[in-house]
């Protein structure tokens, strides 16, 4: 008999890793570690989502929803963009409901870039991002944002631009750094979109989570941009529940049909009930936003003071609800080594920096931690990194 020998992976599966974000959840509940690393809050989702949840499903949405998303819940998604950031848009015509940002991201990538085309990517970036870009055949181009304040050269991004470049992904406010672009460098990236005709696919699904009077400017409301940006938000960090997996994409009608189609033939569509329930959450008044933003504040407030403490030099946010951290006075062999050391000896999970950068040993010196935690869940970590200073 003659023997073959099997091809284990893709050539697009092999040029990316597993998600090290997820990794470390599963090695803090190994370890029983606290998990300041996966970006999930550890407290309820408001408890009118969860009735809204309930009543759905007794109510017998149980079934598919419509493709591109329940009619409720794409009127309440349009209602509220046109509130809180000023854009028209039409829930018919511009809106597709996914299961979650994630699936936003990859459906928009798939429906709009060919092969052999090029996405412009911020460095350090959220890990889906490059993979994305993969999966839909491109070439991730990175452009590095600059610490302290993470900005970027502004020749370096004008000559990433070239006529193979598609699109750019702009996560804004940024994860990991906590970074709020601001309307100067929004617009300065919107004239190189329109000079070339380049698409901006934006992640804003830490829209509403702002420290130090930052502003969240939404990149479709520039002039010129709505036609060009692919805004993608979700119901996961706002309002607390990430497991429900239910995200939108909104642009304009050619690049919506492309991005529906797609996300058809993907996952079909978001869970029905969930869907309805969301519309509940997006429906919520003013007050529970200040309530976020006040809550935020005051778990950024106790992140920040407990690295204080531990010794640990960071970044201040400006949004989201990460700090990202340089750990290289400690004198580890890299972030993996100090990684390993929270989470064993120390008995706390963060995500190692070079899991947000293309060449590993760029990111060496740093780690990440999320502070979406109940006060208890932080004053406990406090306790165990306190031990680092000693």
């Amino acid at each position: 008999m003659q023997s073959h020998t099997r091809k284990a992976g893709s050539l697009k599966a092999n040029q990316f890793k597993e998600s090290v974000i997820r990794e470390m959840t599963r090695l803090a509940a190994q370890h029983k570690a606290i998990n300041l690393a996966q970006g999930l809050p550890d407290f309820p989702c408001p408890l009118e989502l969860k009735e809204a949840a309930i009543k759905a499903i007794l109510d017998d949405i149980n079934q598919y929803a419509i493709t591109w998303g329940d009619k409720v819940l794409r009127e309440a998604i349009a209602e509220k963009t046109k509130r809180c950031v000023g854009l028209d848009v039409d829930a018919e015509k511009h809106i597709t409901v996914t299961c979650g940002a994630t699936e936003a991201m990859v459906a928009a990538m798939l429906a709009l870039v060919d092969p052999d085309e090029e996405v412009i990517v911020f460095e350090p970036f959220y890990e889906n991002y490059g993979p994305d870009a993969i999966l839909s055949g491109a070439r991730p181009k990175y452009v590095k944002l600059n610490p302290p304040n993470w900005d970027f050269d502004e020749n370096e991004l004008k000559e990433a631009f070239n006529d193979k470049t598609r699109a750019i992904i702009i996560n804004t406010p940024h994860n990991p750094t906590g970074k709020v672009f601001n309307r100067d460098e929004l617009n300065h990236i919107a004239a190189l979109c329109q000079k070339h005709g380049v698409l901006a696919i934006t992640d804003e699904i830490y829209e509403h989570i702002l420290y130090d009077g930052a502003q969240h400017i939404a990149m479709a409301t520039l002039p010129g941009m709505e036609d060009l940006t692919v805004t993608i938000n979700s119901l996961s960090k706002t309002y607390s529940a990430t497991g429900w997996r239910v995200g939108w994409a909104i642009a304009h009608d050619d690049l919506t049909l492309p991005i529906r189609k797609v996300h058809d033939f993907l996952t079909v569509g978001a869970p029905a009930p969930l869907q309805r329930a969301a519309a509940q959450a997006i429906n919520l008044k003013e007050k529970f936003y200040l309530e976020l933003h006040d809550e935020y504040e005051e778990r950024r407030r106790v992140m920040l003071n407990i690295l204080d403490e531990a010794g640990i030099p960071y970044f201040r946010p400006q949004g989201a609800y990460y700090t990202f951290c340089d750990v290289s006075k400690f004198g580890f062999k890299d972030d993996l080594a100090i990684t390993k050391h929270l989470v064993k000896e120390i008995g706390v999970a963060v995500v190692p920096g070079s899991s947000f950068f293309r060449r590993s040993e760029e990111g060496n010196n740093f780690i990440r931690f999320c502070f979406s935690r109940q006060m208890d869940t932080l004053m406990a970590a406090r306790e165990r990194l306190v031990k680092l200073k000693g």
